[in-house]
């Protein structure tokens, strides 16, 4: 059981990372659609000055936002796994986050308004309730 635990956190973690990992050429397109470049020498390779569009600077607040939850779901998600928690609350765990982060990315992109509740506050409930179970499970190791 054990390692379906670690199993369900491998893949939704390399979800999330992979989600992450492409904002950055999403980034780089936006850039390069709009002629937006925040560094004189990247400007300078397509004849135009250091600016910002919001376009490039809504995806960089999404990219952001997932280094700010999704760094803290690793490292939450790693300890969690050693409370040995049942398979089905681990992957309910997974899956909610997982799910959240997309669905935040997807709503920052297209200005929605839905991107604090559905996107936003699901993730983060996941993280307590993890942050919660790691502090119970080890509080007697002290």
């Amino acid at each position: 059981m054990h390692d379906m635990v670690w199993n369900s956190f491998a893949f939704y973690g390399g979800v999330v990372v992979a989600k992450t990992i492409l904002m950055s050429p999403i980034t780089a397109f936006q850039r390069i659609r709009t002629k937006t470049f925040a560094n004189a020498e990247d400007a300078a390779g397509f004849s135009t000055t250091p600016q910002t569009h919001d376009a490039v600077e809504r995806v960089r607040r999404a990219h952001q936002n997932d280094l700010e939850n999704i760094i803290p779901f690793f490292c939450l998600g790693l300890l969690y796994c050693h409370t040995d928690p049942s398979l089905e609350m681990a992957k309910w765990h997974f899956r909610i986050f997982a799910a959240s982060r997309i669905w935040h990315t997807i709503a920052y992109l297209s200005s929605s308004s839905a991107r604090g509740p559905l996107g936003f506050l699901p993730g983060l409930i996941v993280n307590i309730s993890m942050a919660y179970q790691v502090i119970i499970h080890f509080k007697d190791a002290l």
